[in-house]
């Protein structure tokens, strides 16, 4: 997932190197969204982890 972000955000940058406003927008929300969702899901596991452990 944290792949993903990453693929997204250099879509981003490119687009909007090259000038494509509305396309590295989404793509930086999608990266955005992907990123925080690696996140959320990194930490219930590293909780979840030490709960069980």
């Amino acid at each position: 997932m944290l792949r993903w972000a990453f693929i997204f955000l250099i879509i981003a940058l490119i687009a909007g190197a090259l000038g494509l406003t509305e396309i590295a927008g989404v793509a930086a929300f999608i990266a955005r969204i992907l990123f925080f969702l690696f996140l959320i899901l990194f930490l219930a596991m590293l909780i979840l982890g030490f709960l069980i452990v």
